[in-house]
Protein backbone atom coordinates (compact mmCIF):
# COMPACT_ATOMS: atom_id res chain seq x y z
CA UNK A 1 0.00 0.00 0.00
CA UNK A 2 2.76 2.27 0.51
CA UNK A 3 3.85 2.16 -2.97
CA UNK A 4 0.80 2.53 -3.97
CA UNK A 5 0.20 5.55 -2.10
CA UNK A 6 3.69 6.95 -3.04
CA UNK A 7 2.89 6.35 -6.74
CA UNK A 8 -0.41 8.55 -6.63
CA UNK A 9 1.55 11.24 -4.30
CA UNK A 10 4.25 11.50 -6.90
CA UNK A 11 2.06 11.48 -9.98
CA UNK A 12 0.19 14.45 -8.70
CA UNK A 13 3.60 16.76 -10.36
CA UNK A 14 3.53 14.68 -13.33
CA UNK A 15 2.81 17.40 -16.30
CA UNK A 16 -0.86 17.46 -17.17
CA UNK A 17 -0.22 16.33 -20.50
CA UNK A 18 0.84 12.58 -19.45
CA UNK A 19 -2.99 12.60 -17.83
CA UNK A 20 -3.70 9.99 -20.00
CA UNK A 21 -0.08 8.63 -21.08
CA UNK A 22 2.25 7.71 -18.15
CA UNK A 23 0.42 8.60 -15.16
CA UNK A 24 -2.91 6.44 -15.92
CA UNK A 25 0.47 3.40 -16.86
CA UNK A 26 2.04 4.20 -13.59
CA UNK A 27 -1.05 4.55 -11.19
CA UNK A 28 -2.35 1.22 -12.99
CA UNK A 29 0.78 -0.41 -12.61
CA UNK A 30 0.95 0.36 -8.84
CA UNK A 31 -2.72 -0.54 -8.27
CA UNK A 32 -2.32 -3.59 -9.57
CA UNK A 33 0.46 -4.57 -7.51
CA UNK A 34 -1.85 -3.97 -4.23
CA UNK A 35 -4.19 -6.54 -5.14
CA UNK A 36 -2.27 -9.18 -3.55
CA UNK A 37 -4.69 -8.81 -0.99
CA UNK A 38 -7.19 -9.85 -3.05
CA UNK A 39 -5.32 -12.96 -3.99
CA UNK A 40 -4.65 -14.17 -0.87
CA UNK A 41 -8.17 -13.97 -0.03
CA UNK A 42 -8.76 -16.40 -2.73
CA UNK A 43 -10.01 -20.57 -1.76
CA UNK A 44 -7.33 -21.92 -3.67
CA UNK A 45 -3.34 -22.25 -3.19
CA UNK A 46 -2.67 -22.31 -7.01
CA UNK A 47 -4.88 -18.99 -7.51
CA UNK A 48 -3.19 -16.83 -4.62
CA UNK A 49 -0.12 -18.03 -6.78
CA UNK A 50 -1.32 -16.58 -9.39
CA UNK A 51 -1.84 -13.41 -8.01
CA UNK A 52 1.91 -12.83 -6.24
CA UNK A 53 2.95 -13.60 -9.87
CA UNK A 54 0.80 -11.06 -11.67
CA UNK A 55 1.50 -8.63 -8.82
CA UNK A 56 5.69 -9.54 -9.74
CA UNK A 57 4.94 -8.77 -13.13
CA UNK A 58 3.01 -5.56 -12.90
CA UNK A 59 6.11 -4.41 -10.10
CA UNK A 60 8.30 -5.00 -13.32
CA UNK A 61 6.37 -2.84 -15.36
CA UNK A 62 5.74 -0.29 -12.73
CA UNK A 63 9.58 -0.16 -13.04
CA UNK A 64 10.08 0.36 -16.64
CA UNK A 65 7.44 3.11 -16.02
CA UNK A 66 9.64 4.43 -13.39
CA UNK A 67 12.42 4.51 -15.31
CA UNK A 68 10.91 6.03 -18.25
CA UNK A 69 9.37 8.78 -15.75
CA UNK A 70 13.05 9.43 -14.28
CA UNK A 71 14.71 9.72 -17.94
CA UNK A 72 11.95 12.25 -18.77
CA UNK A 73 12.81 14.43 -15.92
CA UNK A 74 9.46 13.54 -14.04
CA UNK A 75 11.59 12.50 -11.63
CA UNK A 76 14.00 13.43 -9.17
CA UNK A 77 17.28 10.72 -8.82
CA UNK A 78 16.22 10.31 -5.29
CA UNK A 79 12.77 9.69 -6.29
CA UNK A 80 13.63 6.63 -8.44
CA UNK A 81 15.73 5.44 -5.90
CA UNK A 82 13.66 5.51 -3.45
CA UNK A 83 10.69 3.57 -5.54
CA UNK A 84 13.55 1.28 -6.56
CA UNK A 85 14.02 0.38 -3.21
CA UNK A 86 10.90 -0.22 -2.38
CA UNK A 87 10.41 -2.52 -5.35
CA UNK A 88 13.12 -4.52 -4.89
CA UNK A 89 11.97 -4.93 -1.24
CA UNK A 90 8.45 -6.12 -2.69
CA UNK A 91 9.56 -8.71 -5.29
CA UNK A 92 11.53 -10.03 -2.58
CA UNK A 93 8.38 -11.09 -0.47
CA UNK A 94 6.11 -11.51 -3.12
CA UNK A 95 8.79 -13.63 -4.73
CA UNK A 96 8.89 -15.86 -1.04
CA UNK A 97 5.56 -15.69 -1.05
CA UNK A 98 5.03 -17.49 -4.94
CA UNK A 99 7.84 -19.68 -4.42
CA UNK A 100 6.27 -21.42 -0.89
CA UNK A 101 3.20 -21.79 -2.30
CA UNK A 102 4.33 -23.52 -5.82
CA UNK A 103 5.99 -25.61 -3.15
CA UNK A 104 2.93 -26.82 -1.67
CA UNK A 105 1.32 -27.35 -5.12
Amino acid sequence: MDLCTKVYEVTEEFPRSEVYGLTTQVRRAAVSVSNIAEGSARSSVKETAQFYSIARGSLSELDTQIEIAFRLGYLTQAAAAGFDEMMVDLDRVLYGLWKKLNADI
